[in-house]
């Protein structure tokens, strides 16, 4: 049951890909869709087994790499940790690509577009089934290839082909630091397998080595190294700036993206690797300190965008730090609980935001919708859903995951995690607020559009709606249904060794305004965001106008891009601009083949003089030859 559940995805895509021309674009999506959704039954069919049963087990698929001391297996590791993994990508994967199948449906190239799909899914499988790391850095490079095919899919559209290099690019920055850290796991432990590695992990926890002329603790460097790439790959603050440039690509590539694949993987990372980061407090305290930087960043930065998309990216972004910091604090069971339920929540607000912009003739510009709820009332609905759990509301399944977050920080009962637990509540407040501004602007209000009629808006096909129907349903359920398993009093019963927690949190001590601060300023959120978005919108503009710097600031994203591109991208540039010119144009083409074929051309024209069709002129060169030849005899003999 495992095989099928990881290589169907594989299969679908090698089908699609090679053959979709064949067998044709209907066939493609239907088998691929398929055989995904079979994935999804069958991964949930394991959950099940673990959750009533304890079931675990390691399957050996073959030996990979055996030199030396390194072995590798290709391993289907099935735990706690892993079993729900395989559930969320599975079935968000299964979802979007049915939705694909409707949104979609006027591209001309669908077989590779649900090929690509495909195998985005079996990556993030290979991903989050790993055994070692050399499988898991696998895993985690073809996620990567998959987000910049995926992002440029569009490759015609210059801002996609830019917003997939700079995923790809920004991305292998963390990669590298990814690599350096498996690079001293397997010096200093001698293997690369999990269990092995976190065996050996409380002996070497006080080695100290020379780092770059310092002495720093070995375990702290290999949970830097290893945290610095899951920065980049779950977008945290610095390495963020490709998150909104992605959106670039299809809305199911951004709902896949943002929801079950890519960005959870940096999550999954470092809670896979609890065993380790338990014993580096400091590298802890990094990770909470970017992770609440991240969250309250992203945050700020939402709450004035105008495009439907980025608002929801920027979103992801900082829930991503939510989850972060609960793992900075030891909470990793609570930020893989967010984790759960955020993959239900943010790929149904991707999806109905599609369901908008398909509708809407591909307008994705807030200002230029308002109005539309009546002609969309299944996408409005489940919108609304999503953004109710999203904002935490109470008793959807956002309240219970982040609601865990902000009190777990506040019972690790340091300074850090008090101020991590502020952070949450202030987050969640502005989440609201951007949350039900995207909602009003969208729904409600003036209708604002000039290019469309508002009789030619409607809810999209049932292909469409189907998708969103299941995750609303999920987002509703999940937490409430899940809660007791992954962060009830007994949540050990579940998780046993598939994660290390050796902080004991004291629940007892929770006081009334960290439990109720949170559901309160949220259900607040609702009529001030609607007062401050339709009643009175003109006091947001005085606002505005009041503060334009504090405006300009946001909206350009803290000036991120605009530093970059000022320190690294225009400096590499003009390196790169000055070598091709002074050394490939002017040295080697000069010198190299450009010289060779100059003479050679030069050559030719003079050699081509003696072809006058004269037999007294052949009877010349041939004197010479022969000549020439007598010579070299006679001299070389």
């Amino acid at each position: 049951m495992e095989y099928f559940i990881l290589f169907l995805p594989l299969f679908a895509s090698i089908i699609s890909g090679f053959f979709g021309k064949i067998i044709g674009d209907k066939s493609s999506q239907i088998i691929t869709s398929l055989f995904i959704s079979i994935s999804a039954i069958l991964s949930f069919i394991v959950l099940y087994k673990v959750i009533n049963q304890g079931y675990e087990n390691n399957l050996i698929i073959a030996t990979w790499i055996n030199s030396g001391s390194l072995n590798v297996n290709w391993s289907i590791k099935i735990d706690a940790l892993s079993s729900l993994m395989l559930v969320i990508v599975n079935l968000v994967s299964a979802l979007v690509h049915v939705y694909s199948i409707g949104y979609m449906s006027d591209d001309p190239h669908k077989p590779r577009f649900m090929s690509y799909l495909s195998l985005f899914t079996f990556a993030m499988l290979t991903l989050v089934s790993s055994d070692n790391f050399i499988q898991l850095f696998f895993g985690w490079e073809g996620v990567g290839l998959c987000s910049y095919l995926l992002i440029g899919f569009w490759y015609k559209k210059e801002t996609a082909n830019r917003a997939a290099i700079k995923a790809f690019i920004v991305n292998r920055v963390g990669d590298f630091g990814f690599a350096i850290g498996i690079f001293l796991i397997f010096v200093f432990f001698g293997t690369v397998n999990y269990e092995e590695v976190f065996q050996l992990v409380p002996e070497l926890s006080q080695k100290q080595i020379n780092f770059l002329g310092a002495n720093i603790n070995l375990i702290t460097l290999i949970c830097v190294f290893l945290f610095i790439g899951a920065m980049g790959k779950s977008a945290q603050f610095l390495l963020h700036t490709w998150l909104p440039d992605a959106m670039e690509g299809p809305t199911p590539v951004s709902a896949l993206i943002h929801a079950a694949t890519m960005v959870t993987a940096g999550v999954f990372l470092v809670v896979r690797c609890s065993p380790i980061f338990e014993y580096s407090q400091l590298a802890l305290d990094f990770i909470t300190v970017i992770g609440m930087i991240t969250a309250i960043f992203a945050a700020s930065v939402a709450i004035v965008q105008n495009d439907i998309k980025k608002i929801i990216a920027y979103s992801t972004c900082s829930q991503l730090g939510y989850m972060f910091f609960a793992a900075g604090i030891g909470a990793y069971h609570v930020a893989i609980f967010h984790l759960f339920t955020h993959a239900f929540f943010k790929a149904l607000l991707f999806l109905g935001a599609g369901s908008v912009i398909h509708s809407l003739k591909d307008e994705q510009d807030i200002r230029n919708m308002g109005g539309i709820w009546r002609q969309m009332p299944f996408t409005w609905i489940a919108m609304i859903i999503g953004t109710l759990a999203l904002t935490g509301f109470p008793f959807l399944s956002g309240f219970y995951s982040k609601d865990a977050i902000i009190e777990f920080a506040y019972l690790n009962g340091s300074k850090l995690g008090y101020f991590a637990s502020a952070t949450g509540i202030i987050t969640a407040f502005l989440t609201a607020i951007y949350s039900w501004r995207l909602i009003f602007k969208t729904f409600h209000g003036k209708f604002n559009n000039f290019n469309l009629s508002k009789m030619e808006i409607k809810d999209s096909g049932l292909i469409i709606i189907f998708p969103l129907v299941i995750l609303a349903l999920c987002s509703v359920l999940s937490g409430f249904l899940f809660k007791d398993f992954l962060i009830g009093h007994n949540y050990e019963n579940f998780w046993k060794d598939s994660l290390l927690i050796l902080k004991s949190f004291d629940h007892t001590k929770i006081p009334n305004w960290v439990l109720y601060s949170t559901p309160v300023l949220v259900t607040a959120s609702i009529p001030l965001s609607y007062y401050l978005y339709i009643i009175n919108s003109k006091f947001l503009e005085k606002i505005k106008s009041n503060n334009k710097l504090i405006y300009k600031f946001l909206l350009n994203k803290w000036y991120f891009d605009e530093l970059y591109n000022y320190i690294f991208v225009n400096p590499v540039k003009k390196i790169g601009s000055f070598f091709w010119k002074s050394g490939d144009i002017k040295t080697i083409d000069r010198f190299g083949p450009d010289g060779i074929s100059k003479i050679v051309r030069i050559i030719s024209r003079k050699t081509v003089k003696f072809q006058s069709g004269y037999i007294y002129d052949y009877a010349f060169v041939m004197l010479i030859a022969l000549s020439l030849l007598l010579t070299i005899f006679i001299f070389y003999k």
